[in-house]
């Protein structure tokens, strides 16, 4: 197998950072009167700024999805990368800007390649892994010396007040219950944000600087186990099953909010630690893939400041203890950006001028969908 490296790392967070107190005002308040669990989540997720697709002054979209993906690409140009060299295009997202054609095809289009090999990987926050797994394959396999791999979110898209108006209008008329949206989809509205980020994969290491060898790449599903957990495009049933889209009517799409997205927090607290990290981490340490006392830093993605304690209990149980003080993670000043979040961390990290030859990360990247987890392990070289 051909060794890969990667090196270069790009990251694109669209207009101004957003305040916790800025928040609604950007995304459009839901309903007559501010949400009632805004405050709760954030202060939870200690989360204190994130970035928005959204011109603060008229509140429509400043870019598209494929747009965030273009610009983080280009940012990889400006690096000294061959744009026009690209033999692999992967992009994951959780959610593209059509349901036809699909995402990498339209990030290609916005970036005007010439042609290549282009993918796009469905899934929520693993989309982003998935399509760094693709691309890493491909030059490992020697199908190709090159390939370049995104996540992105423009979760801002379906998160603005206006998207909710039908629902709330529906429910206090229908239901004469309050005018607020259900808390599942309020939830997220506070936890999610925008943000893409790209990294240029080879099958030679940079001449002068860093480059971060891929030594492994690990996922796995558990969806055959736990029912699911995120989901848009669907409303969840009583017995754990997801009625998708077309089984509803296009009024009900409005009045229902069917294509928010939405979480079961109950089932997220009970399984996502267990199932994310305590299991597969049991796992890898058995087949000698990871020595905590040899990881020099630990990327982890979580979504919440809520997991971070939860996450290392999850780590001590399965006998993985890596120190708080090794962890190197950026949500609270750029978000949750879902897919793209680990290229975020890895970008800033990567450009800090901290790497040093030698050393290794341990990146761990969860999705809640149907519980699902990656772990990848590099060397700086």
């Amino acid at each position: 197998m051909q060794q890969v490296y990667i090196t270069h790392i790009a990251a694109f967070l669209p207009n101004a950072p957003v305040s916790n107190e800025a928040m609604e005002s950007v995304l459009g308040q839901a309903g007559a009167r501010p949400s009632r669990a805004r405050k709760l989540i954030l202060r939870s997720n200690q989360i204190k700024s994130r970035y928005y697709a959204i011109n603060p002054l008229t509140g429509k979209a400043s870019h598209s999805n494929a747009q965030l993906v273009a610009e983080a690409v280009r940012s990889l140009g400006e690096q000294g990368c061959e744009l026009s060299a690209i033999e692999v295009l992967a992009c994951g997202t959780t959610l593209a800007d059509q349901l036809l054609p699909n995402h990498a095809l339209m990030v290609q289009g916005e970036l005007g390649l010439p042609p290549c090999e282009a993918v796009a990987t469905a899934g929520i926050c693993l989309s982003g892994m998935m399509s760094l797994k693709y691309g890493y394959l491909s030059i490992c396999s020697g199908q190709s010396h090159n390939s370049v791999a995104t996540g992105s979110e423009n979760a801002s898209a379906i998160m603005r007040g206006h998207h909710f108006a039908e629902e709330i209008e529906s429910r206090t008329e229908l239901l004469a219950k309050s005018a607020e949206i259900a808390f599942e989809k309020d939830f997220l509205r506070w936890m999610l944000s925008d943000g893409a980020g790209a990294v240029w994969m080879s099958d030679t290491p940079n001449r002068d600087g860093n480059s971060l060898q891929i030594d492994w790449i690990f996922q796995k599903s558990y969806a055959g186990e736990l029912e699911t957990c995120m989901y848009g495009g669907g409303e969840k049933r009583a017995d754990g099953s997801v009625q998708g889209w077309r089984e509803y009517l296009p009024q009900e799409w409005l009045e229902q909010s069917i294509f928010s997205i939405k979480q079961d927090v109950k089932l997220l607290n009970e399984k996502i630690i267990d199932y994310t990290v305590t299991k597969p981490l049991q796992e890898l340490l058995q087949e000698g893939k990871v020595d905590a006392a040899k990881v020099d830093w630990f990327l982890p993605h979580y979504s919440s400041g809520f997991f971070r304690e939860k996450v290392y209990e999850g780590m001590q149980a399965a006998g993985c203890d890596i120190p708080q003080e090794k962890w190197f993670t950026n949500l609270s000043s750029k978000g949750n950006t879902g897919s793209a979040s680990i290229y975020i961390i890895l970008e800033e990290l990567f450009h800090s001028g901290r790497l040093q030859k030698g050393e290794t990360l341990l990146c761990y990247i969860p999705e809640s969908g149907r519980f699902s987890t990656a772990f990848m392990h590099l060397t700086v070289v």
